[in-house]
């Protein structure tokens, strides 16, 4: 079955000590499914993944879990420098009961070639098998930037629980090339939030990404406005978001879109060293910023003129 919508790659929850505060997790599913996400995809990079422990990571995955009650899809990010410690995850993610997994590749001692890469995933998604397993192509982070075509080409035999790949890169071509591979068999699902409708139009049906977590309302509208033909306005809206993306990139991106979701009323705490939020100026300034391109009204704008059913 293929992903439609968008799945919210959501923020980690802190509190100031840096420690967990799995509190506010219900709250913000709340909020996602109020607004029309399909799911929420967890421990990721901009759930600061890479900076919890596997044991805070599966305390994370059950929360959402249990916070989306089956309303909407829960992706659990399952990558680790150790497939050992994938695998743990993997299986727990299934034990808990996740909707799909995802993995990034090895980012320190990295694959070398398609083959190894398809093996490592391998060796991931067969500790969940009973769950859909979806590559995460992610090289401007993992620096592996390999054929995903032929990820899938030698991957469907030897990943039986292949589902596709969460595609966050920049080449759009190859992204088109996969969605139609063997007539479309994977589920391919872009991760480009700037660059969401250059994808609806080679054909995607779903995406992955941050600013979903704060801006869902808009993108929805904007993918509605597609679907409709009304291109003027699916463009203005695409603007729109590269317009606020291009603003708070001005700061390290994960904290500012924090800065972002606290502004909205979701205070989700601070980061985790190495990364660091934004000071008081910096999150005063940001938020100018977006006032002057008329964000939150846009947003708000988005909210009414498409809104979602409300959740039961």
């Amino acid at each position: 079955m293929k992903t439609e919508g968008l799945i919210a790659a959501t923020f980690g929850t802190f509190r100031e000590d840096g420690s967990l505060n799995l509190q506010v997790i219900p709250e913000l599913v709340d909020k996602l499914v109020r607004e029309g996400i399909s799911g929420v995809f967890v421990c990721g990079t901009n759930g600061e993944g890479p900076n919890l422990t596997v044991e805070e990571r599966m305390q994370v995955a059950e929360a959402y879990i249990a916070a989306a009650d089956k309303r909407i899809k829960v992706w659990v990010h399952v990558g680790h420098t150790s497939i050992s410690e994938c695998r743990k995850l993997a299986a727990h993610a299934a034990q808990a009961g996740a909707d799909a997994i995802s993995s990034v590749a090895a980012f320190y001692f990295k694959p070398a070639n398609v083959q190894q890469l398809v093996n490592s995933m391998a060796a991931i998604a067969s500790a969940a098998p009973s769950l859909p397993f979806y590559y995460y192509h992610l090289p401007v982070l993992t620096g592996v930037a390999m054929d995903m075509v032929e990820f899938l080409r030698l991957g469907e035999d030897a990943i039986p629980n292949l589902a596709g790949i969460k595609y966050t890169a920049h080449t759009q071509h190859e992204f088109q090339a996969c969605l139609n591979y063997k007539n479309g068999k994977f589920d391919v699902l872009y991760g480009y939030d700037e660059m969401l409708l250059g994808a609806l139009m080679v054909g995607a049906k779903g995406a992955i990404g941050s600013t979903y977590t704060f801006a869902a309302p808009l993108y929805l509208r904007m993918m509605e406005a597609f679907k409709e033909k009304k291109l003027e306005e699916a463009r203005d809206l695409q603007l729109q978001s590269v317009e606020m993306i291009r603003r708070f990139v001005k700061y390290s991106p994960i904290p500012a879109q924090r800065a972002i979701t606290k502004m909205l009323g979701y205070d989700l705490g601070s980061c985790r060293l190495p990364l660091v939020s934004l000071t008081e100026k910096e999150y005063a300034h940001l938020q100018e910023m977006l006032n002057e391109i008329r964000f939150f009204d846009t947003l708000e704008k988005c909210t009414i003129n498409n809104p979602q059913p409300a959740v039961h």
